[in-house]
Formats: C-alpha cells, structure tokens, sequence
C-alpha cells in the first residue's frame, strides 16, 4: 500500500465512517428526543381518556422501551447491518439473559398481574414489600414509593406482589387508634363523655363513622380508655396528633392526676 492509497483511504474510507458516525449521533439524539414526545403525547392522551394514571404510566414505559429497540435497530440498518441477524442474535441473548436474569422476569410479569388485579394505583398510601409510602409509579420492574420522610423507595414488582399489599387508601376512612391512662379514682364515665367531646371538635374528624371512645382495659393504675377517632388517610396523622393533645389538654382542664401504679401494703 503507498501514500496515495493510504491518502485516498484516510480521505474516503474514514472520511465516509465519520459522516455516518456524526448521522448516527444525529439520529440517536433527534430519536430520543421524538421518543420523549411521542411517549409524553400518548400519556397526555390517555389522561384526557380518563384511563387511570397508574395504567397510562405501565404503557408508557412499554411504548418508550419499543420505541428505543426500534431506533437501535434502525442506526445500525443504517450502517448496513442486517437486522434480521441482529434480531435473531437478539433473541438467543434473551434465552440467555432470561435464565440469568429470572428475577427482572419476574419483576415485569408481576407488573402486569399487578395491572390486571389493580390492588393500587398512583396516590394510594400503601404498605408494599415491608415498605409504607405514596405510591408515584408502577414501573415495568419495580414501584417507585414515597415515604412518610420524603424518601423514594424503590420495590420490585416480585416482592410487591409475592409479599402482603397493605392499601390504606381504598376506603374512605381509617381509624386512628389513641389511649389514654387514667389514674385510680378518676371515673371513666365522666373522663370518655369529656374526651367524645373533644375529639368530635378535631378537624377532618367526619361524625360518620362516630369517633370511638370507650372503656379498654382495668389495671393496677386506673382505666384505660380506647380513644379512636376516624379520618381520611391524607389527614391521618394531622388527627394523630391533634388526638394526642386533646387527651392532655382535657387531662390538664379536668385536673386529672397523673396515673401512678397502685402501691400493694403487706401487714406484717
């Protein structure tokens, strides 16, 4: 090989791969982009269909992740590859990839069940695989959870749905389960009438269902009274804690005095 041939492969040979280097760079950037649109389009679609955003988000991720083999495939039929071998060479790595990766398997078949069965969606405050949170995704492998200190959590679908699926948000109340110790002579008749009362006056406490407030145990120090008021789950530990200081605030205005355990004397 001389100069000249050496020239002529610098100038045309390389000169040709770096234009279709640049066009693929080109495309790869100007697919995703139109990937991000068309995905960001058909969700907004189906939101204004009113179909359910947990749904919506499932479907998604499966359009982008077609949408992203597709390109793949189209840059290098562009470079001339046969895709068909491609394809295939595809295929028998999936073999592959599937036994060794029988866990995201079943991470994505569990997702699917998950949709079928719908026992959340998006919003729901759940307790999943050993996590309690706001659920704000149901991914193609895992669900992405929100947890009371604002920690994304992420479960994989196996777990979700091979575990106990907690969904407090399914009904229009829970119950918000307080006591409150009181000491010997103090008389629980008197103390539950004066604890109904204020609790009735915590806000998003419904009358329906009645807040709780009842006899719940005998002990060597007093009564014990189940306070258990009911809320929606949003407003959960607003009525929590407000609970909590109307049990001292009726104490301290009644005079209560603080429960000590009864002292046994022995004659001797």
């Amino acid at each position: 090989m001389n100069l000249q041939d050496i020239q002529h492969f610098v100038t045309v040979t390389l000169g040709e791969l770096a234009i279709k280097v640049a066009a693929a760079i080109l495309f790869w950037i100007v697919g995703r982009w139109l990937i991000g649109r068309v995905t960001a389009m058909a969700q907004n679609a189906m939101g204004r269909n009113q179909i359910d955003p947990t749904l919506g988000k499932y479907l998604g991720s499966i359009l982008s992740v077609i949408l992203n083999v597709a390109l793949v495939l189209g840059i290098l039929g562009y470079f001339g590859i046969q895709t068909t071998s491609f394809a295939a060479l595809i295929a028998g790595a999936g073999v592959a990839i599937g036994v060794a990766w029988s866990g995201m398997l079943g991470n994505f078949a569990a997702g699917a069940f998950m949709m079928v069965l719908r026992p959340f969606k998006v919003g729901d405050f759940v307790s999943v695989g050993g996590v309690v949170g706001t659920v704000r995704e149901l991914g193609l492998f895992a669900t992405t959870v929100l947890t009371p200190d604002n920690v994304v959590t992420l479960v994989g679908n196996g777990k979700v749905f091979g575990d106990t699926i907690q969904n407090f948000s399914a009904m229009p109340v829970r119950r918000v389960d307080r006591t409150a110790q009181l000491a010997v002579g103090v008389d629980p008749v008197t103390a539950m009438a004066l604890l109904r009362e204020a609790i009735a006056k915590i806000p998003n406490v419904p009358e329906s269902p009645a807040p709780e407030v009842t006899l719940l145990d005998i002990n060597l120090t007093g009564t014990v009274i189940a306070v258990r008021p009911y809320t929606h789950t949003d407003h959960y530990w607003q009525v929590y804690f407000d609970t909590n200081e109307a049990i001292v605030r009726v104490a301290g205005e009644a005079g209560w005095p603080a429960p000590m355990p009864a002292t046994r004397f022995v004659s001797g």
